[in-house]
């Protein structure tokens, strides 16, 4: 008896070394390839009645399948989707070829409660990194003020009254929110997805409106160049902070938001947060401490780790020459700076500080990296920022 119990050992031990491991075979299933993070409409909000909205994302990987995920999430009224439909967009944004009818549990309009986000049905549709789809929601009644995120920097059509879902439209009006939708997943082989997590410095601020020219579309760029065309989920709002809110269309504290906009993410993966400059320097003469974001850095780590994410941290950039500027919020700089290249509690860090700093003046940006506002890169900036990310962090 003891002879067979060892043969079966054996042969269940030889088994298991002929076996990969399972990280190595990831499952196919959703990724996030485009994300926004939906903000506290201020009092008086964009709201739509009768009227469709058209909006065009451009995705950071492709798959076989779509869904969009909307958002009511901010609305104390549920919001009705009279229709929705998405298409492939071409390089001036409007719609080319068929126009895919979106389904909500097989039906063709929906109500989504008060408070509530909503995935649609998934459509059958192969797609391409850095594609671009066309989305277009018919909103029959009135909307209230719009669940949306405020720093699009991509134009969005507002078409004259009914509904436009299924032709094009040219547009009564246009705006620069996203409206009502919060993400875009796709099915794939491996939707391991990189979640990008922070402020106006990851949303694209002062970026070229319409070109993709945010930092992590540069590194979608670069991944999809190299053949792995990695999901990307850029779930930053501009003027958003570590540790607390001060406007609505900032967004919750990112320690508050963090569930649903990190966690949430389908197959989430390997988290980069740039995020505490806005809890610096919205703190004037009076920043919170080094410690105090150090503790916020190490909550999102803990949280992010045990969902089994990677976690990169990248370097505050240098402010100096923004209005909000502070001898002693750079001194907070420079601790928390000190501690993301030094610490052994993430994965790894990202040197954004270094990539984009003034050799001659590290504590500004350089001259030809910033915008105007001495906050926000330019799109040269943006551009050295995702060229500075190492690719083998996402194998």
């Amino acid at each position: 008896m003891k002879r067979l119990a060892g043969i079966i050992c054996a042969l269940a031990l030889a088994g298991c070394a002929g076996m990969e491991p399972a990280a190595s075979q990831p499952p196919s299933g959703w990724a996030g390839a485009w994300g926004a993070s939906p903000t506290i409409p201020p009092s008086g909000g964009k709201s739509f009645e009768n009227q469709t909205v058209r909006q065009v994302i451009r995705l950071s990987t492709g798959g076989s399948a779509v869904r969009i995920r909307f958002t009511n999430e901010y609305s104390d009224k549920p919001l009705e989707i009279g229709a929705a439909t998405i298409a492939m967009a071409g390089a001036d944004g409007k719609p080319t070829g068929e126009f895919r009818t979106l389904t909500f549990g097989a039906q063709p309009s929906v109500t989504i409660p008060a408070g509530a986000p909503l995935l649609s049905d998934p459509v059958t549709l192969n797609v391409k990194a850095l594609d671009s789809l066309s989305i277009s929601i018919f909103l029959p009644t009135a909307t209230g003020p719009c669940t949306c995120h405020f720093a699009g920097t991509a134009t969005a059509y507002i078409s004259a009254p009914g509904n436009h879902t299924q032709a094009a439209f040219e547009p009564a009006s246009t705006f620069t929110n996203r409206a009502f939708i919060s993400g875009v997943e796709v099915t794939r082989a491996d939707p391991r997805t990189i979640v990008t997590f922070g402020d106006s410095i990851t949303d694209g601020t002062a970026s070229t409106i319409n070109a993709n020219r945010r930092w992590p579309d540069v590194l979608a760029e670069r991944l999809a160049a190299v053949g792995n065309p990695r999901p990307i989920s850029n779930q930053a709002i501009a003027g958003n902070r570590i540790l607390s809110w001060q406007s609505p269309i900032f967004g919750e504290a990112a320690l508050a938001r963090f569930d649903r906009d990190v966690l949430s993410v389908p197959n989430a993966s390997w988290l980069v947060i740039l995020e505490g400059v806005n809890d610096i320097g919205m703190g004037a003469a009076n920043p919170p401490t080094a410690a105090q974001l150090i503790a916020g850095y190490r909550q999102m780590i803990e949280r992010a780790e045990a969902r089994g994410m990677k976690v990169y941290l990248a370097t505050l950039l240098p402010y100096e020459g923004a209005r909000y500027y502070q001898e002693a919020g750079e001194t907070v700089r420079s601790q928390v700076n000190t501690w993301i290249r030094t610490n052994t509690e993430a994965a790894g860090f990202i040197d954004f500080d270094a990539a984009t700093r003034d050799p001659a003046n590290p504590k500004k940006m350089r001259a030809d990296l910033q915008s105007g506002d001495w906050l926000h890169p330019n799109d040269a900036g943006y551009k050295v920022m995702g060229d500075a990310v190492d690719l083998a962090l996402f194998k």
